[in-house]
């Protein structure tokens, strides 16, 4: 028995000295290229180790000979879903931020970023996505996470003032941790409240304690944290008991946006800047290939906003249009002005009429490189009741059934508008939905062909223009509001001109039926310019382009700018004497087949659509058109403008493609499709 003893005390002993001696050599279990781990002795696990010659003794066995292949370079996973190891009994899920990440970069450098482009093959991808506006850094962070506009979620900018706080927010300053500019429920907070973990590795909110709570595990922001260390925590995390590992993960890296910033978008920085954040993704995606992870989680990739070049040479000084600079001037591509609050008094003089402003030399650190913060939609920044009655215009049936199926080859617009009394007109050119209480048509629909003749369309027949009779008085506008009003002037809602497409003649004899006080409605001069160019050069053009569109246009109203229709008692706080309303806004939405072998009206499958909400405006300063030809800016103001079909139906209360026969799914799409544009700043 003794002897026994003696053997099972000697074994134990040599155990324990052994595992000791493991622990002080140093074992690469679980740390398979990871270049943050260095053991007591000094031995590595990371890729490098052969080449420098200190690799831990186990390095060969358990990272190389265990994993033959590496994860960029295996063939993707063929399982349709997840495969995952023992303990892991929900996949987790792992959001993985690139800041700054334009989605151009995924072509023109996808052969530098080995690990990435590996993703994108094997995974689902997208062209790209749009951000919100502004397209900032914390503003799209908190959407991402949140699923709400910044107007609702709180964070606008990343430098901005609330005067209900009466204090600053910005990225350098402690207020940024004040839970009161952060609305809505973040997504680490929706897992712990259906009971599961948060682990968050820097994200903009994820240190602030919203709604009283900060997440599971987190890492305050700390810029100078190795994007390796980063990755390794989050690999430890995921080595936790399952009592305490996270099913919900963040992570976040500064690039490419730092090197965007220093040197523009295309530059050697960036190439640079891409080459070190695929490292850092192929490094994760190693980590979980070596804990049998690359088939269990799921992974999302993506960026908060892209990057544009900037100028210069375009660059505005205050000095140049202010004697004296007394306020505060937010610089950038979304510039702001504040009064300062309290001068100081070395900036003051004596007399209260007199004050100076601190002097700024003409030189500016934030051009030269690239920058964000610019309308989504540019390309580099990369979601009823019946009508009561017919009425006709000496049209027989046959001939409403013929126009209707050229000029609503979609359906007409059905109103949404509780208590909003209209009736159809019908014409052989268009039909259109007269609303009473505006004394306007709420909407025309008509199709313009593919013109077979490029020369210029007719000129409107003036002093021409004949009362509706099918529209009683009382609710018919009058030609005395239009000689009251020196800045409004009246326009048509269908172009007089366009009749020459529908009866194939050039002369001026086919429009006397669109010179009607039903197709009437209110505009500034300045507007008109816009109105007349779109339609007699640039709506024949897209014509062209797309073998014919059929065209939907109407007013807007929006008072209070709110994104959503105002009520008819809303309307008429705003009209004075019982006149016509001004819209706000006029829309014009243009669909056209997607195979350009078929005219809108024969179109059997896919739609395009176009559409455009142009602010009414009494000038035109927004494009700055002095000494410029209507062809350099009214385009480029019109599609600044560009909006989605959904964005049309809540300012208007209308809903479109009701009769289009098309799964829900894809007119679903159709309306929420916004186009994107070229545009060079």
């Amino acid at each position: 028995v003794l002897l026994v003893l003696l053997v099972l005390v000697t074994l134990g002993l040599g155990l324990q000295l052994g595992l000791r001696k493991l622990d002080e050599q140093g074992s690469c279990r679980k740390r398979c290229f990871d270049s943050s781990y260095r053991a007591l002795d000094g031995c590595r696990c990371d890729m490098e180790c052969k080449d420098r010659g200190n690799c831990c003794w186990d390095f060969e066995d358990t990272c190389v000979k265990s994993r033959e292949t590496s994860w960029v370079k295996a063939n993707c996973s063929t399982a349709r879903k997840s495969q995952c190891p023992e303990g892991f009994d929900l996949p987790p899920v792992i959001l993985f931020s690139m800041d700054g990440f334009r989605a151009e970069y995924l072509q023109t450098w996808s052969t530098l970023m080995p690990n990435i482009d590996k993703m994108k093959t094997c995974g689902i991808h997208s062209k790209y996505l749009r951000s919100v506006y502004p397209t900032k850094t914390f503003p799209n962070h908190y959407t991402i996470v949140t699923g709400l506009y910044p107007e609702s979620h709180g964070i606008i900018d990343n430098n901005m003032y609330d005067v209900n706080l009466n204090k600053n927010f910005s990225l350098s300053s402690k207020e940024k941790n004040n839970p009161a500019w952060w609305q809505g429920q973040p997504v680490w907070l929706t897992a712990m409240y259906q009971g599961l973990k948060a682990g968050t590795y820097f994200w903009p909110g994820s240190d602030v304690a919203i709604n009283g709570s900060f997440p599971t595990i987190y890492v305050p922001y700390k810029s100078s944290v190795p994007y390796e260390q980063r990755i390794s925590t989050l690999l430890k995390w995921l080595d936790l008991p399952q009592a305490e590992r996270p099913s919900f993960y963040t992570l976040y890296v500064e690039q490419p946006d730092s090197a965007g910033h220093e040197s523009g978008p295309v530059s050697a920085n960036v190439v640079q800047a891409l080459q070190l954040v695929d490292n850092a993704f192929g490094m994760l995606m190693e980590g979980l290939k070596q804990r049998n992870l690359d088939s269990c989680v799921n992974i999302i990739l993506l960026a908060d906003h892209g990057m544009d070049q900037t100028y210069c040479d375009k660059v505005e000084y205050m000095t140049d249009y202010f004697p004296q600079i007394n306020f505060y001037m937010y610089q950038g591509q979304g510039p702001r002005i504040r009064a300062r609050n309290i001068p100081h008094d070395f900036y003051s003089c004596k007399y209260e009429d007199a004050h100076v402003g601190k002097k700024r030399s003409k030189s500016s650190s934030s051009c030269g490189g690239g920058t964000h913060g610019f309308d989504n939609k540019f390309k580099a920044m990369e979601n009823a009741s019946e009508e009561q009655v017919n009425q006709m215009l000496n049209l027989t049936q046959d001939e409403i059934t013929a126009t209707e199926k050229l000029n609503l080859p979609f359906g007409r617009p059905r109103v949404m508008q509780e208590n909003k009394e209209h009736c159809l007109l019908y014409h052989r050119e268009y039909v259109s939905g007269f609303g009473k209480a505006i004394r306007m048509p709420m909407w025309s629909s008509y199709t313009v062909p593919k013109p077979g003749d490029t020369s210029p369309l007719p000129p409107t027949v003036p002093d021409c223009l004949r009362a509706d009779v099918r529209v009683a008085p009382s609710e018919s506008q009058k030609c005395s509001f239009y000689l009251a009003h020196k800045n409004i002037t009246h326009g048509f809602l269908y172009p007089p001109e366009f009749t020459c497409f529908a009866a194939n003649n050039r002369t001026s004899d086919s429009q006397y039926d669109a010179l009607i006080t039903s197709n009437l409605v209110p505009m500034y001069e300045a507007f008109k310019k816009i109105w007349d160019y779109f339609h007699n050069v640039l709506l024949v053009k897209y014509a062209m382009e797309r073998n014919g569109v059929n065209v939907v246009s109407g007013p807007v109203f929006d008072y209070n700018y709110d994104g959503r229709f105002d009520a008819p008692s809303e309307i008429t706080e705003y009209v004075v004497n019982n006149s016509v309303p001004i819209p706000t806004h006029y829309f014009v939405m243009l669909t056209s087949c997607k195979n350009k072998n078929y005219t809108p009206d024969a179109c059997p499958e896919w739609l395009d659509v176009l559409s455009f909400i142009i602010p009414h405006h009494p000038t035109n300063m927004e494009s700055c058109p002095e000494h410029k030809a209507e062809t350099v800016w009214i385009e480029e103001r019109v599609k600044a403008h560009v909006a989605r079909v959904r964005d049309v139906e809540l300012l208007t209360g209308l809903d479109f493609f009701q009769e289009k026969v098309q799964p829900v799914s894809e007119i679903l799409q159709l309306k929420t499709y916004l186009p994107t544009f070229e545009t060079i700043i």
